[in-house]
């Protein structure tokens, strides 16, 4: 007699999700929002441009050579990735940024809690941008 054989049907691999698409959009976005902060007096710019670029890294890499090579965006999303750190005068912007922002939406925030806790989100984006992001000279 012979082994009953198996009937199942083969298996087979699940097709590939069309995900670069979706990187290159968001780095799109991401752009649009950094053009409007290097616009808008307060509002960073270089965060969205350091995040639109490495969205177009994993989606496609001309997109990412084309921010790059912009002339002044392309710099600080390189000074970033090679741990350059910000300009002195850029830091305190940021920080006094952060104060300003903090302070002016504190008092729309209900809970004493909450505004605690805003505060402390202030002081930790302070901290982190004057003492762990290095000074570029």
């Amino acid at each position: 007699m012979t082994p009953p054989t198996s009937t199942s049907a083969p298996q087979t691999q699940a097709p590939a999700r069309p995900v670069k698409p979706l990187w290159v959009a968001l780095g799109f976005v991401l752009c649009a929002v950094g053009f409007v902060g290097l616009v808008l007096p307060g509002f960073p710019g270089t965060v969205w441009f350091v995040l639109a670029a490495a969205c177009f890294a994993r989606g496609d890499p001309r997109w990412e050579a084309w921010l790059l090579s912009r002339p002044v965006i392309g710099q600080l999303v390189l000074d970033y990735r090679a741990g350059r750190g910000m300009p002195l005068r850029a830091k305190w912007i940021a920080c006094l940024c952060i104060a300003v922002a903090v302070g002016l939406s504190l008092g729309r925030i209900p809970v004493l809690v909450g505004q605690v806790g805003w505060v402390i989100v202030g002081l930790v984006g302070i901290y982190y941008i004057s003492l762990q992001v290095p000074t570029k000279r």
